[in-house]
């Protein structure tokens, strides 16, 4: 039983940590904490819903599933872009409060536009991808869909890092992460390569609505809410900012929610989980990977 817990920890803690690895990039390169984010995922489930069961009726489900994860990343993609270009570039010279507040705004303009469309309205909706067979490893019966989330959460996370070490894009968004003003003098554009990390901050999260679709099957339009204010934690927790931080904080809080749930605590899960946030912010606010930050004054 601990076993089986500790695995559906580590399938919860997959999503949370594809959602902080999210947070880290805005973070690391604008220091915005995109509290809109959560609700992204929310768009991407939507997304893969009407896809599905718009092209079952017509197409083989192979197909469908395809097309309906092709869409979900492309639309938050698209949105994180969008939401960038119009809400947070006008604000970029303005104080960081305000920022954050037009983030808090943005979260809940998504939830109350998704609630506002007829065929959607505030009710979830079943997301009929199909179910994943569990695997027998060792005598232990392990949720195929634990198998999928860490095994593409892990592979995320190896691209990413790629991305960010080895490409010309990478070592842009690095350079503006240093200091966007340098950046600009030595022909780095500054606006494209912020819109590139929205996007591509982004698409994670539209992979993590489609492991959610697949773990929980379903999207309603305050799901990403809670699961967005846990991934912040995890990205908190594991040095906001740092990529292997980000992976490291959210499988943490996925084993800590599971093992709470062990102990037969569930109702306690989500005060826990802050609980770690003000002890992690008290003790070491930099997180377990992520470096103390000097301020000249």
């Amino acid at each position: 039983m601990t076993v089986q817990q500790l695995i559906n920890g580590l399938q919860s803690g997959s999503i949370y940590a594809l959602v902080a690895l999210g947070y880290s990039m805005v973070y690391g390169i604008i220091s915005l904490l995109n509290f809109a984010h959560g609700d992204i995922i929310m768009v991407g489930s939507y997304i893969s819903w009407f896809a599905l069961t718009s092209l079952m009726p017509f197409v083989p489900l192979p197909v469908a599933v395809l097309l309906a994860i092709l869409l979900s990343v492309a639309g938050c993609a698209v949105l994180g872009v969008t939401v960038e270009f119009a809400a947070y570039r006008p604000l970029r010279k303005s104080p960081r409060i305000s920022l954050l507040i037009t983030a808090i705004g943005v979260s809940y303009l998504l939830q109350n536009t998704a609630q506002q469309i007829k065929f959607i309205g505030a009710s979830a909706k079943m997301v009929p991808y199909p179910k994943i067979s569990p695997v027998n490893v060792g005598g232990l019966t392990v949720s195929g869909v634990a198998i999928l989330c860490m095994g593409v959460t892990a592979l995320c996370m190896i691209v990413l890092s790629f991305l960010v070490r080895r490409t010309k894009s990478g070592k842009a968004m690095r350079a503006v992460s240093e200091d966007a003003e340098a950046a600009l003098l030595m022909g780095i554009n500054v606006n494209r390569t912020i819109s590139f990390t929205f996007a591509i901050g982004s698409a994670l999260a539209g992979i993590g609505s489609i492991l959610y679709c697949f773990a929980y099957t379903q999207a309603s339009p305050f799901m990403g809410a809670m699961l967005g204010l846990k991934a912040f934690v995890a990205a908190v927790l594991g040095g906001i900012g740092s990529i292997p931080g980000a992976m490291v904080g959210g499988l943490l809080i996925g084993v800590v929610e599971a093992l709470v749930s062990a102990a037969k605590l569930s109702t306690w899960k989500e005060g826990v989980v802050f609980a770690i946030l003000i002890a992690v912010l008290l003790v070491k606010p930099s997180g377990m990977m992520g470096k103390p930050v000097k301020e000249k004054v």
